[in-house]
């Protein structure tokens, strides 16, 4: 009888606005499956998700829209004026994304020389550490993670500052990453450093292999 090898497994991190949807598109060009934390959280929060019941019951019907998803624009006013309110949304939301993550590495355990899990909470959630074997991070500086939100969500300043204040610092960030790659200036140098470690994490789940 055969059995799955368990895939070596990169956690793949940044701050809002770094480029990690980006960088993440570059592995999966070649071949790597990706599993996104982000995706799973919308597919819990959908109407009929099943997150939506711990929701209803944890913080009633009016943080649910007509169509019964999360309200995210209300609710994300709630998180940022309560942080208790935080803390109890992901105790409902993260145990559901962890089992939906390991659910599809097992999956995907053959169809990928090593899996990418995209998970900007990583270095903040320790269940999500224990997933990997190493941690990527995509990082630039905090006035251009501002300048990339800004310009890709309807969200003010003062709105992207006080989300960036509620994740890991940056320095912090970048003590705790295996690898780093820098997302400030070019596309094609993104590209660079994407073949860099590309190679490199097919060299290392080799030889975990």
């Amino acid at each position: 009888m055969s059995h799955l090898i368990a895939p070596f497994k990169v956690g793949l991190t940044g701050g809002i606005g770094s480029g990690k949807s980006t960088v993440a598109t570059m592995f999966q060009e070649y071949g790597i499956k990706i599993i996104d934390s982000d995706a799973i959280s919308h597919q819990l929060t959908q109407p009929g998700g099943d997150a939506i019941g711990a929701i209803r019951a944890e913080f009633g019907e009016s943080y649910l829209s007509t169509n019964g998803a999360l309200d995210r624009e209300r609710m994300r006013q709630l998180v940022f004026s309560d942080t208790t309110a935080k803390q109890r949304l992901e105790a409902i939301l993260h145990p559901l994304i962890r089992l939906q993550m390991l659910a599809q590495e097992k999956a995907s355990a053959e169809l990928s020389p090593y899996l990418l899990l995209a998970i900007p909470l990583l270095f903040e959630t320790a269940n999500y550490l224990t997933l990997v074997q190493r941690t990527l991070v995509v990082d630039c500086a905090e006035t251009i993670q501002i300048e990339r939100t800004i310009q890709r969500s309807c969200l003010t300043e003062q709105q992207v500052r006080a989300i960036m204040a509620r994740q890991i610092a940056r320095s912090e960030r970048l003590r705790l990453a295996d690898d780093v790659i820098q997302n400030h200036t070019d596309r094609e140098a993104l590209r660079l450093q994407v073949a860099h470690f590309h190679r490199l994490y097919i060299e290392l789940s080799t030889r975990s292999g």
